[in-house]
Formats: C-alpha cells, structure tokens, sequence
C-alpha cells in the first residue's frame, strides 16, 4: 500500500509539473501574442485564440493522462492490460471521474486510480480555470474597445 501511494504521489507531482509548465508556456506566449498587436472585437483572432487555447489545454490534459497511462503499464504488479492502449483508456476514464468499470485493476493497486482521480479533479479544474482567465480577457479586451469607441464619438447611441 504504502509503495502505491509512494508511486502515486510521483506520478501527482509530474502531472502537476506539466500543468504548471504548460501554464508558464501558455501565459507566456499570450503574452507576447496580445502585448504588441491588442484584440480588434470578436473577430477571427480572437476565435482562434480560443480554439488554440482550448486545443494547447486539451492536449496538456491528454499528456498527463498518458504519463498516468505508462505508469499502470509499466509497473509490474499490475497485469490487467495487455497493451499501452488499454492502460491508456483506463487512465482517461480515471482521470476523468467517468470511472465506466468495464477495466478495473486489482485490489493491491487500486488505490492508484483513486490518486488519479484526485489529480483529474485538480487538473481538470485548473484547465477550466485557464480557460475562464483567457475567456474574461477576451471580453474583457472586447468591452474595453467598445468602450473607448463610445467614448471618441459621444454622439454615437450604440
């Protein structure tokens, strides 16, 4: 028990090493995207800022399911998954919280899901938080050019 939770506590700290590199790396490249050029309203770069955003986190998700995935393949004691791709679907559905049952691993070892779970929760929520932050910017970008249009052209009822 206390290897799995040994073991599990490693796999928590990469993830969240990912997590925050990715957020580092993200946050970065807004920066330097939105510094110099702002947002013009809702147009195409502002949609594609979204998407990207959407697709950089998604993908970040998807990394840290994987290193969750490895983990159950390679360790020994675990014997349930015949190859990478179940023990990768396994680890998607945990992570997830979907928990559809239809893998399980043995009771010695499954108190590494519950570590993952846990750490879907805390990743998943972080993302989201990610997410709002770069939505809020855009509206926020948005409402602030709204704003000064109104102000240049007082005569202006939009």
């Amino acid at each position: 028990m206390f290897e799995n939770i040994f073991i599990g506590l490693i796999v928590v700290g990469i993830t969240i090493i990912i997590q925050a590199y990715g957020t580092k790396f993200w946050t970065s490249y807004l920066k330097n995207q939105y510094a110099s050029k702002p947002l013009i309203s809702f147009d195409h770069r502002t949609v594609r800022l979204i998407i990207y955003t959407s697709l950089f986190l998604f993908s970040l998700n998807f990394l840290e399911v994987v290193v969750w995935g490895f983990t159950y393949y390679l360790l020994p004691g675990i014997t349930e998954f015949q190859n990478l791709e179940k023990a990768i679907y396994f680890s998607l559905v945990t992570f997830t919280t979907l928990g559809y049952g239809d893998i399980t691993i043995s009771s010695t070892n499954r108190i590494l899901s519950g570590f993952e779970a846990m750490n879907g929760i805390l990743l998943l929520g972080w993302t989201t938080a990610m997410m709002f932050s770069v939505i809020q910017f855009v509206m926020r970008e948005t409402l602030k050019e709204q704003n000064e249009k109104k102000l240049a052209n007082p005569s202006s009822k939009k």
